[in-house]
């Protein structure tokens, strides 16, 4: 086969891949530069793998799963997928390429990366994702192993150096080619110990706060949530079931069970950090019997017109793009799970243009606060 002839099939093979059920937006692609140069740099390593020692983290619609296994041949491949949507998007595209079959999803935890070779991750925004990735691979992948974690340029940093270096002796950067470079991590240190979840105390909620890696804030409370606990403390509706949509860490679904232990409090995201987050937090706080956590793409699994109260600080980024749709999608999912006459609070920033969005998917929407950085509306379920 010829140079040009791979490449032609490489683009077929790529142009069979779809973000969906993802949002859609011109700026969002299936298969970036990172995934390509993550697949390239690797080449020998997956050729010489054996089933079962590849692993793959955060792959964000499966290109780097589907492309090491269609186009590198490597089986049984260990993936681990933060967002429930990239495990959808995967698994659709793995029925277009004909690879399903080829992949296991599984928790990050030891077992993931036990006896591992070859690990291929995509950059996390937070260090503290890449500490909990680095700590993990460390401990419990073959002495062996090589991680490979690319990223765009813009966005690398010279704390990921660090921060791998704290599991591995040898820490070395590739040449960039199309805004990515990748960061290649060999030889773990010995007695390496994972540290996450990580908890502390806020003192103004009163509240302890757990936080895996990839959850966003950590483990201290966003001053978006900051700012609607301090409206529902004294405004929340009577309900007799409520939902934290979107839930990260779950201080929210805490609060509501700590401070009305009649409520039946559910909490809901589609990152399997902040899942675990949110149920380690609920534990920390007493109420872990009251809060029941789901990883759930837009709340998926919770049934339509049952829900009293929603409570939402939806996010506004996808990866680095500022989008509004992912929010859109949470919106959408309350209304459907809300009972009529049910209300969602929500908390956005205030150049956001959420309110019309909320009037229009859920209905009557009003403004209960509007501080100099965030607004919380209350809208009601028509």
């Amino acid at each position: 086969m010829t140079v040009e002839q791979g490449s032609r099939d490489r683009d077929r093979f790529w142009a069979q891949l779809r973000r969906e059920p993802d949002v859609e937006a011109p700026d969002l692609v299936a298969v970036d530069a990172t995934d390509r140069l993550l697949l390239d740099e690797a080449a020998p390593l997956l050729a010489a793998a054996a089933p079962g020692e590849v692993v793959v983290v955060d792959d964000s619609h499966g290109a780097l799963t589907l492309g090491a296994a269609g186009l590198h041949g490597v089986r049984d491949l260990r993936v681990h997928q933060d967002l429930r949507v990239g495990e959808l998007a995967l698994a659709a595209n793995a029925e277009r390429t004909g690879l399903t079959g080829v992949h296991r999803s599984l928790p990050l935890d030891g077992d993931l990366f036990a006896g591992a070779r070859v690990v291929l991750a995509k950059a996390p925004k937070a260090l503290d994702a890449l500490r909990e990735l680095t700590e993990l691979a460390a401990a419990h992948a073959a002495p062996d192993v090589t991680v490979l974690v690319g990223g765009r340029v813009k966005h690398m940093t010279h704390a990921m150096n660090d921060v791998l270096r704290l599991g591995f002796t040898d820490v070395s950067a590739t040449l960039a080619r199309q805004k990515s470079r990748l960061l290649v991590a060999r030889d773990p240190r010995p007695g390496i110990a994972p540290s996450f979840p990580r908890c502390r105390p806020d003192e103004a909620t009163g509240l302890t706060v757990c936080a895996h890696g990839g959850a966003f804030a950590g483990n201290r409370v966003d001053d978006g949530t900051r700012a609607l606990l301090q409206v529902l403390a004294g405004a929340a509706p009577e309900a007799a079931t409520a939902l934290d949509l979107g839930c990260g860490t779950g201080v929210l679904a805490a609060a509501l069970a700590r401070d009305r232990p009649g409520l039946t409090v559910l909490a809901s995201d589609q990152s399997a950090a902040a899942a675990e987050s949110a149920t380690a937090t609920a534990a920390a706080n007493g109420v872990g019997d009251r809060v029941r956590v789901t990883r759930d793409d837009a709340a998926a699994g919770i049934p339509d017109g049952g829900v009293d109260l929603v409570v939402c600080n939806p996010p506004f980024h996808l990866g680095t793009s500022v989008v509004t749709g992912a929010a859109d999608r949470l919106f959408v999912a309350a209304a459907r799970v809300l009972r009529p006459g049910g209300e969602l609070w929500t908390v956005y920033n205030n150049r956001l243009p959420h309110r019309a969005t909320l009037r229009r998917l859920v209905g009557p929407t009003r403004v209960a606060s509007a501080g100099r950085q965030f607004t919380v509306t209350v809208s009601t379920r028509s």
